[in-house]
């Protein structure tokens, strides 16, 4: 009985059992169903990250670049002043002379016998002259007593005064003389840089033309011509009186020189004239640079570029280049980041090009922010996340620190 009354126990516990076991499947099919009724919830992206720089006005030099060549401040062509049979060079070609320097030696003989000769004549003249004076001395005390008469009288006063003419000629052919006898030795007019010997020696020089021996140039400091159109000078003149740009201070503009292979010259030139008249042929006016050439780098005829400061726009906006795009129309324009960081395509106005920066003369103002980096990733309109630009430069830096 006790057997049959615990086998009857286990059945009702098993069918218990598994009632709850039935009901448990029940409810989480229901759960599972009512599930796949409602989609999962994901999180919206994040705006995307933009590359920024922030626009601020300063003081900005107005330059412009401009063609020309450099010419020597002074220079002096050696020529011969005497005729003569041409002796010696004295100096070393392309050497430095200075003033007074012995270049040439003429055969001085001829010329130093024309000088003793027009000692002998102012000699002669003088004799000549003490005794015409003397005669009409005399001649004064003896036409008072009638001794002589008036006629005599004059005469010896004549011959006197032919006397003293002919010492006066006499001493100007002795200084000619003198003056040729020194021509003989060719001096340096000037101090430079002198060239090639033109004539050698043993050549008959300086006969009815003044032969020219050789040239000298002063080096240091150097002249740079060049030109610009009156049209730009027009309308820089114009935004002075506009207020637009502020005129550099009188000598205060400088003047860089870059040289025929693109270097830039070590030495700061300054502006010393612009031409007041403009060529009629070329629109062009003519500008004169100064600059310093102690090692002789700079040489007469030389082409290079002069860029110029010619004014200061004291509220200048510059952006990089790659900061600005042109739609279809050809128009500038920068995407800006607005306040509430949405992004705003902004048409600019861009007046020249410095390195690799635009000046901006309308469109943004200081205190805006434009993007640098990140163009592909945003529309007008768009919610961005701004983050400060930097160069690669920079970064580069920034890694090797």
């Amino acid at each position: 009985m006790m057997n049959a009354n615990l086998i009857q126990q286990k059945n009702g516990d098993g069918r218990a059992g598994a009632a709850l076991i039935f009901g448990a499947g029940i409810a989480a099919a229901i759960l599972m169903l009512a599930g796949c009724g409602k989609k999962p919830q994901t999180p919206a992206p994040p705006p995307p990250e933009v590359s920024v720089m922030t626009v601020q006005a300063h003081a900005l030099p107005i330059t412009t670049e401009l063609p020309g060549r450099l010419d020597a401040v002074r220079t002096a062509e050696v020529r011969a002043r005497v005729a003569g049979i041409l002796l010696k060079r004295v100096f070393q070609e392309g050497s430095e002379v200075k003033a007074g320097d012995v270049l040439f030696q003429i055969d001085p003989a001829p010329l130093q016998a024309a000088d003793d000769a027009a000692k002998a004549a102012q000699a002669k003249a003088g004799a000549n002259l003490k005794q015409t004076q003397a005669q009409a001395d005399r001649y004064e005390v003896l036409v008072k007593i009638n001794a002589v008469s008036k006629q005599e009288y004059d005469n010896a006063v004549a011959a006197a005064a032919q006397g003293n003419a002919d010492v006066l000629s006499a001493k100007a052919a002795l200084e000619t003389a003198n003056l040729n006898l020194g021509y003989a030795t060719v001096t340096a007019p000037i101090s430079g840089r002198i060239g090639k010997a033109l004539t050698t020696e043993g050549a008959l020089v300086g006969q009815n033309e003044a032969t020219e021996l050789a040239v000298i140039q002063q080096l240091d400091p150097i002249y740079f011509d060049f030109t610009q159109s009156s049209t730009e000078g027009l309308k820089l003149r114009q935004e002075f009186q506009a207020g637009k740009l502020e005129s550099v201070a009188p000598g205060a503009a400088k003047v860089t020189l870059l040289l025929e292979d693109g270097t830039i010259y070590p030495h700061e030139g300054k502006l010393l004239f612009s031409d007041v008249t403009v060529d009629p042929t070329t629109g062009m006016t003519t500008l004169r640079a100064e600059f310093p050439n102690p090692d002789d780098l700079l040489l007469p005829g030389m082409f290079a570029r002069a860029r110029l400061e010619q004014a200061v726009n004291a509220h200048a906006i510059e952006v990089p280049q790659r900061g600005v795009s042109y739609g279809a129309n050809g128009e500038p324009t920068v995407m800006v980041v607005t306040p509430d960081n949405k992004v705003e395509v902004r048409p600019v106005t861009t007046s020249a090009a410095v390195g690799d920066q635009w000046i901006i003369t309308s469109g943004l103002k200081t205190g805006e922010q434009i993007i640098l980096s990140g163009f592909q990733k945003v529309q007008p309109g768009m919610v961005v996340k701004p983050v400060p630009f930097e160069s690669p430069t920079n970064a580069a830096d920034g890694d090797t620190n």
